[in-house]
């Protein structure tokens, strides 16, 4: 059993050690990117809105939305997620999206 758990941690490792050189190159070219199509929503008074449901749990792809986020607000957007992307949608629509997709689930999954 010590065998396999070491084989898998040594595996896992290998792995993790492998995607944060692949994130941290990513990291580094989207300092670079072009970004000017948001130019765009500054002269048409566009306000651009992002609205993620589910934030990622993994540390790089963070990164990545909080770099997002920046960018929204940097051109005067908004940028919703997790419990605050429900609401924001229940808010302009008035139809609670959540319950519905999750009444959704919840009656497929009994039947």
């Amino acid at each position: 059993m010590s065998n396999i758990y070491e084989k898998i941690s040594d595996l896992a490792k290998g792995y993790a050690d492998n995607l944060k050189v692949i994130i941290g190159s990513r990291l580094e070219e989207m300092k670079c990117d072009n970004i000017s199509h948001y130019l765009i929503y500054l002269v048409l008074g566009y306000t651009p809105i992002r609205i993620m449901f589910y934030y990622p749990n993994r540390s790089q792809a963070i990164k990545i939305q909080q770099t997002l986020e920046t960018i929204y607000s940097g051109v005067g957007g908004s940028y919703y997620y997790g419990d605050n992307a429900w609401k924001y949608i229940e808010a302009k629509t008035q139809i609670n999206l959540l319950g519905i997709l999750s009444k959704i689930a919840n009656n497929t999954t009994k039947g």
